[in-house]
């Protein structure tokens, strides 16, 4: 069975930066492989599109460059926010405030962003919102475990449900 819209997909993978020999990013367990709904809007484009086709036993090795992924490294993304908006019950978030930390916020219109502080001054934050991943090319190589038809219930819920996917509690 070959992979296309509304199939299942489960495979391993392994994510380096760069290329094959690159820093390693991500290894899926093959105790636990990653299952996703092809086609469900989930996944990067190009991700899914250097899969389609491909049949349970295939192995691959594909890159994506940093534009067709997470962007490239914005400068606008680095921002100063004043200390007095990690006010908590009023007192300063300390332990938040930590070079290196990723803090979860909201933009003006109260979308989540993920920042990560860059640096501590006397009266502001330095905040880095680029994805940890912008600018940075990827190198995927893995091997597919199984194809199969997507369940009436995985389809109208856009997701996998069982083992390697989403599990509703």
């Amino acid at each position: 069975m070959n992979i296309d819209k509304n199939k299942v997909v489960s495979l391993l993978y392994e994510l380096r930066i760069g290329n094959e020999t690159g820093e390693l990013v991500e290894r899926v367990d093959p105790a636990d492989p990653f299952a996703f709904l092809f086609g469900g809007g989930g996944l990067l484009p190009e991700f899914e599109s250097n899969l389609k086709g491909k049949n349970a036993g295939d192995k691959f090795t594909f890159g994506i460059k940093s534009e067709n992924a997470y962007g490239n490294f914005s400068l606008e993304a680095i921002v100063d926010i004043p200390k007095n908006a990690f006010m908590v019950d009023g007192e300063l978030a300390v332990d938040l405030l930590q070079v290196g930390k990723m803090i979860s916020m909201h933009d003006e219109h109260g979308n989540p962003l993920q920042g990560k502080v860059l640096a501590v001054e006397l009266d502001k934050v330095k905040m880095d919102f680029n994805h940890p991943m912008a600018g940075k090319d990827l190198h995927f190589k893995g091997e597919i475990l199984e194809v199969r038809n997507a369940t009436s219930d995985e389809l109208s819920h856009g997701h996998v449900h069982g083992p390697g996917g989403h599990h509703h509690h």
